[in-house]
C-alpha cells in the first residue's frame, strides 16, 4: 500500500474508532488512538525542546544529531497512524466477522440502517458499525457484554 494512503487511513479510522473505555479490554485500538492523539500534540513540542536544548547544551556541532533527535520526535505520532492504517484495511478474523454481522442485525432489527458485514469486511468496517452501535443502543446492552 502506499504511504500516504496509510496514513490517510489510519486517520480516518482514529476518528471513527468509537472511543469507549470498554471496548479497550477487546481491542487495542482504544488505546493507540489515544496515544496517537496526544503523541500529535506533545511529541512535535518535545522534539523541539529536545533539539534546542541539545543545540544550546553542545552547540552547533551537533546539528546533525539535534535533527535526528526532532525526526525522532516527529516520526512517533506517525507510526501511530501507520498502524491505525495498517489495522484499519486488515481483514476482520471470523470471530469478530460473526459478532460485527450480530450487532448490525440487532441494529436493523430496531429500526436502524445499517448494513451487514460483506465477505471481505475489515476493522474500518467494524468501527462504523461498534460507532452506529455506541450512539443508538441503550447502556443495558453493553453491560450484558
Amino acid at each position: 500500500m502506499n504511504l500516504l494512503t496509510l496514513l490517510t487511513d489510519g486517520r480516518r479510522y482514529m476518528k471513527t474508532w468509537p472511543m469507549v473505555r470498554q471496548l479497550g479490554l477487546y481491542f487495542p485500538e482504544y488505546r493507540v488512538v489515544k496515544a496517537t492523539q496526544l503523541a500529535m500534540i506533545a511529541m512535535p513540542v518535545l522534539g523541539i525542546i529536545a533539539a534546542a536544548s541539545q543545540l544550546y547544551v553542545l552547540g552547533w556541532h551537533f546539528l546533525p544529531q539535534a535533527i535526528t533527535v526532532l525526526l525522532f520526535f516527529i516520526s512517533l505520532p506517525i507510526q501511530g497512524l501507520l498502524w491505525l492504517g495498517w489495522r484499519a484495511r486488515h481483514p476482520l478474523p471470523l470471530s469478530l466477522f460473526d459478532w460485527g454481522n450480530q450487532l448490525s442485525s440487532t441494529l436493523t432489527e430496531m429500526g436502524i440502517a445499517c448494513q451487514p458485514l460483506g465477505a471481505k469486511a475489515c476493522y474500518l468496517d467494524m468501527a462504523t458499525i461498534l460507532k452506529l452501535a455506541f450512539e443508538r443502543l441503550d447502556r443495558q446492552y453493553w453491560d450484558e457484554l
